[in-house]
Protein backbone atom coordinates (compact mmCIF):
# COMPACT_ATOMS: atom_id res chain seq x y z
CA UNK A 1 0.00 0.00 0.00
CA UNK A 2 1.02 3.22 -0.94
CA UNK A 3 2.35 5.91 1.93
CA UNK A 4 1.03 9.21 2.15
CA UNK A 5 3.11 11.75 1.07
CA UNK A 6 3.01 15.59 2.51
CA UNK A 7 2.17 18.93 0.07
CA UNK A 8 0.31 17.44 -2.33
CA UNK A 9 -0.11 21.20 -3.77
CA UNK A 10 3.67 21.33 -4.40
CA UNK A 11 3.86 18.51 -6.01
CA UNK A 12 1.35 19.40 -7.76
CA UNK A 13 2.98 22.85 -8.83
CA UNK A 14 5.77 21.33 -9.37
CA UNK A 15 4.95 18.35 -11.23
CA UNK A 16 2.95 20.67 -13.79
CA UNK A 17 5.95 23.21 -14.45
CA UNK A 18 8.09 20.17 -15.15
CA UNK A 19 5.21 19.44 -17.68
CA UNK A 20 4.47 22.44 -19.32
CA UNK A 21 8.53 23.03 -20.01
CA UNK A 22 8.87 19.61 -20.81
CA UNK A 23 6.00 18.85 -23.46
CA UNK A 24 4.08 22.28 -23.65
CA UNK A 25 1.41 24.29 -22.26
CA UNK A 26 -1.20 22.78 -24.76
CA UNK A 27 -0.01 19.23 -24.68
CA UNK A 28 -0.11 18.72 -20.42
CA UNK A 29 -3.38 17.31 -19.22
CA UNK A 30 -4.45 17.39 -15.45
CA UNK A 31 -4.06 13.65 -15.31
CA UNK A 32 -0.71 13.62 -16.74
CA UNK A 33 0.54 16.28 -13.70
CA UNK A 34 -1.90 14.70 -11.49
CA UNK A 35 -0.06 11.16 -12.55
CA UNK A 36 4.10 13.08 -12.22
CA UNK A 37 2.67 14.19 -8.60
CA UNK A 38 1.71 10.73 -7.91
CA UNK A 39 -1.60 11.34 -7.17
CA UNK A 40 -4.51 11.35 -8.42
CA UNK A 41 -7.20 13.84 -10.80
CA UNK A 42 -9.32 14.50 -7.76
CA UNK A 43 -6.89 15.85 -5.46
CA UNK A 44 -6.17 18.00 -8.19
CA UNK A 45 -9.21 19.51 -8.55
CA UNK A 46 -9.13 19.73 -4.82
CA UNK A 47 -6.49 22.11 -4.71
CA UNK A 48 -6.82 23.83 -8.55
CA UNK A 49 -9.77 25.13 -10.65
CA UNK A 50 -7.94 24.26 -13.78
CA UNK A 51 -4.66 23.76 -15.13
CA UNK A 52 -4.25 26.96 -15.56
CA UNK A 53 -4.58 27.90 -12.26
CA UNK A 54 -2.02 25.40 -11.00
CA UNK A 55 1.22 28.64 -12.12
CA UNK A 56 -1.00 31.34 -10.26
CA UNK A 57 -2.18 30.18 -6.88
CA UNK A 58 -5.65 30.59 -5.11
CA UNK A 59 -6.15 34.26 -4.32
CA UNK A 60 -4.44 33.92 -0.99
CA UNK A 61 -1.94 36.60 -2.08
CA UNK A 62 -4.88 39.19 -2.87
CA UNK A 63 -6.34 38.53 1.13
CA UNK A 64 -3.13 38.33 2.74
CA UNK A 65 -1.92 41.97 1.14
CA UNK A 66 -5.11 43.07 2.22
CA UNK A 67 -4.46 41.99 5.88
CA UNK A 68 -1.38 43.49 5.72
CA UNK A 69 -2.66 46.58 4.54
CA UNK A 70 -5.08 47.02 6.92
CA UNK A 71 -2.46 46.07 9.76
CA UNK A 72 -0.37 49.13 8.95
CA UNK A 73 0.24 51.55 11.41
CA UNK A 74 -3.32 54.15 11.18
CA UNK A 75 -0.49 57.09 10.10
CA UNK A 76 0.92 55.41 7.44
CA UNK A 77 0.43 56.59 4.01
CA UNK A 78 -1.28 55.30 1.33
CA UNK A 79 2.42 54.37 0.26
CA UNK A 80 3.79 53.21 3.45
CA UNK A 81 0.58 50.85 3.93
CA UNK A 82 0.73 49.61 0.33
CA UNK A 83 4.58 48.83 0.17
CA UNK A 84 5.06 47.39 3.83
CA UNK A 85 2.22 45.10 2.62
CA UNK A 86 4.28 44.56 -0.69
CA UNK A 87 7.52 43.96 1.13
CA UNK A 88 6.59 41.33 3.25
CA UNK A 89 5.02 39.15 0.67
CA UNK A 90 8.10 39.80 -1.33
CA UNK A 91 9.82 38.53 1.77
CA UNK A 92 7.55 35.82 1.90
CA UNK A 93 7.25 34.76 -1.69
CA UNK A 94 10.40 35.96 -3.53
CA UNK A 95 13.17 34.23 -1.91
CA UNK A 96 17.02 32.97 -3.15
CA UNK A 97 15.35 29.68 -2.85
CA UNK A 98 12.37 30.20 -4.97
CA UNK A 99 14.51 31.84 -7.67
CA UNK A 100 15.18 29.19 -9.80
CA UNK A 101 10.88 27.67 -9.44
CA UNK A 102 10.07 31.56 -10.53
CA UNK A 103 12.27 31.92 -13.36
CA UNK A 104 10.97 28.92 -15.07
CA UNK A 105 7.57 29.60 -14.03
CA UNK A 106 7.97 32.55 -15.76
CA UNK A 107 9.19 31.26 -19.18
CA UNK A 108 6.88 28.66 -19.59
CA UNK A 109 4.11 31.87 -19.20
CA UNK A 110 5.95 33.48 -21.57
CA UNK A 111 5.87 30.87 -24.35
CA UNK A 112 1.62 30.66 -23.88
CA UNK A 113 -0.47 33.65 -24.70
CA UNK A 114 -3.58 31.53 -22.71
CA UNK A 115 -0.70 32.00 -19.56
CA UNK A 116 0.13 35.32 -20.21
CA UNK A 117 -3.50 36.41 -20.32
CA UNK A 118 -4.04 34.72 -16.93
CA UNK A 119 -1.57 36.23 -15.59
CA UNK A 120 -2.59 40.01 -16.92
CA UNK A 121 -6.10 39.07 -14.96
CA UNK A 122 -4.38 38.07 -11.76
CA UNK A 123 -2.45 41.45 -11.63
CA UNK A 124 -5.65 43.22 -12.55
CA UNK A 125 -7.04 41.55 -9.27
CA UNK A 126 -4.17 41.88 -7.14
CA UNK A 127 -4.35 45.52 -8.19
CA UNK A 128 -7.89 45.86 -7.47
CA UNK A 129 -7.17 44.33 -3.93
CA UNK A 130 -5.03 46.50 -3.35
CA UNK A 131 -7.16 49.71 -3.85
CA UNK A 132 -10.23 48.13 -1.85
CA UNK A 133 -7.66 47.60 0.89
CA UNK A 134 -6.78 51.35 1.14
CA UNK A 135 -10.13 52.72 0.84
CA UNK A 136 -11.26 50.29 3.75
CA UNK A 137 -8.45 52.37 5.68
CA UNK A 138 -10.21 55.35 4.72
CA UNK A 139 -8.24 56.45 1.99
CA UNK A 140 -10.06 58.70 -1.52
CA UNK A 141 -10.86 56.00 -4.11
CA UNK A 142 -8.81 58.10 -6.64
CA UNK A 143 -5.82 58.01 -4.43
CA UNK A 144 -6.10 54.61 -3.46
CA UNK A 145 -6.25 53.79 -7.20
CA UNK A 146 -3.40 55.38 -8.34
CA UNK A 147 -1.02 54.32 -5.31
CA UNK A 148 -2.26 50.34 -6.14
CA UNK A 149 -1.59 50.95 -9.83
CA UNK A 150 1.90 52.83 -8.95
CA UNK A 151 2.45 49.50 -6.48
CA UNK A 152 1.60 46.79 -9.49
CA UNK A 153 4.13 48.78 -11.59
CA UNK A 154 6.71 48.88 -9.13
CA UNK A 155 6.36 45.66 -8.14
CA UNK A 156 6.33 44.45 -11.80
CA UNK A 157 9.70 46.46 -12.63
CA UNK A 158 11.12 45.02 -8.98
CA UNK A 159 10.06 41.18 -10.21
CA UNK A 160 11.83 41.82 -13.66
CA UNK A 161 14.98 43.03 -11.75
CA UNK A 162 15.05 40.62 -8.92
CA UNK A 163 14.71 37.59 -11.46
CA UNK A 164 17.36 38.94 -13.97
CA UNK A 165 19.89 39.28 -11.24
CA UNK A 166 22.49 36.42 -10.30
CA UNK A 167 23.82 38.21 -6.72
CA UNK A 168 22.34 37.91 -3.20
CA UNK A 169 19.72 41.35 -3.87
CA UNK A 170 16.37 40.43 -1.75
CA UNK A 171 13.30 41.17 -3.28
CA UNK A 172 12.28 44.06 -0.93
CA UNK A 173 15.44 45.65 -1.78
CA UNK A 174 14.28 45.81 -5.83
CA UNK A 175 10.75 46.60 -4.75
CA UNK A 176 11.65 49.75 -2.39
CA UNK A 177 14.21 51.16 -5.37
CA UNK A 178 11.46 50.72 -7.87
CA UNK A 179 8.92 52.28 -5.50
CA UNK A 180 11.21 55.48 -4.85
CA UNK A 181 11.98 55.51 -8.86
CA UNK A 182 7.73 55.30 -9.41
CA UNK A 183 6.92 57.90 -7.28
CA UNK A 184 10.08 59.84 -8.18
CA UNK A 185 8.92 60.28 -11.98
CA UNK A 186 4.83 60.36 -10.68
CA UNK A 187 5.90 63.73 -8.55
CA UNK A 188 7.83 65.22 -11.23
CA UNK A 189 5.91 67.26 -13.40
Amino acid sequence: MARWKPNARERLTQAALDLFAERGYEDTTVIDIAQRAGLGKTTFFRHFQDKREVLFGDGTLDALLGRMIAAAPPDATPLDAMAGALDALGQRSFTAARRGFLARRQAVIAANPELQEREALKNLGLTASIAKALMERGVPEVTARVTAELGALASRIAYERWSASTGDEDFGTALRLALDEVQAVSAAR
